[in-house]
């Protein structure tokens, strides 16, 4: 192969010619959280360092994140030559919405479901999940992405979310988006002050319950590899592992 060439085509995409041929070309996307995360795509092997040299060149002085396949290692490997490492891991899951894990709703532990929420209340339970998550592992564990809005407000949209209460005060909360036959769960969370009442696996399995009755079939999800309690939770409910990711992060110099 000839020498490839590199040129930005547009502000967000880099492509790689050689032999008067396009052989790669690259991305950058900001996600809704604020964070950039590149991607490469060749057709010729040769062509990934160099598409990876210019795009980092121009991007050096910002924190730059992707995403690699579990078992690719060869295009991780490829990564890291660029200077990223490997920053958290991820499991893929994929859950029944027919199961009997559920059981019964514990004492003190109320549903409200998705839409029903008093708006102001769930904000305010959205704004403390966030920061408890923040201060205890970080948010950047968290495979879900925020969505800006006024002010910093992060609820993507009210209608997705259903509640739990428990003892009457807002203690957790889970983000469902439905898509034909199939739905990802985006966010579980209690606060730390309400964990271990039952109101985690009572939000899941009410979720679940629902998107069974509207006809969808199965959900899925992503959860941190180090987040055991999650895991443990979901596999409960009868989750299979499908595959992961990870991330990678390049810090500027």
């Amino acid at each position: 192969m000839n020498t490839v060439m590199i040129s930005r085509v547009d502000e967000a995409q880099w492509q790689a010619v050689a032999d008067e041929r396009i052989v790669g070309h690259g991305d950058v996307s900001e996600r809704p959280d604020g964070r950039l995360f590149v991607s490469i795509d060749v057709w010729q092997d040769e062509a990934f360092d160099p598409l990876a040299e210019a795009m980092l060149g121009e991007l050096s002085g910002s924190v730059l994140h992707t995403l690699v396949g579990g078992g690719d290692a060869e295009l991780a490997s490829r990564w890291e030559r660029a200077g990223f490492a490997v920053e958290r891991r991820e499991w893929e899951y994929l859950l029944p919405t027919r199961t009997d894990g559920g059981g019964q709703v514990p004492e003190g532990v109320t549903i409200l479901p998705a839409g029903t929420a008093d708006e102001r209340l769930l904000r305010e339970l959205d704004r403390e999940v966030r920061a408890q998550v923040e201060a205890e592992v970080g948010w950047h564990t968290m495979p879900v992405e925020l969505r800006s809005g006024p002010a910093g407000d992060t609820l993507v949209d009210p209608s997705l979310y259903a509640v739990a209460l428990v003892d009457g005060q807002y203690a957790g909360l889970i983000r469902v988006v439905s898509r034909g036959r199939r739905a990802r769960i985006g966010l579980l969370a209690v606060r730390a002050e309400y964990r271990r009442r039952g109101a985690g696996r009572a939000l899941l399995g009410h979720a679940l319950a629902a998107l069974d009755e509207a006809g969808t079939e199965s959900a899925w999800t992503e959860i941190d590899q180090a987040n055991t309690a999650a895991t443990t939770l979901f596999e409960h409910f009868g989750a299979r592992r499908m595959g992961h990711l990870a991330e990678l992060v390049r810090r500027p110099h």
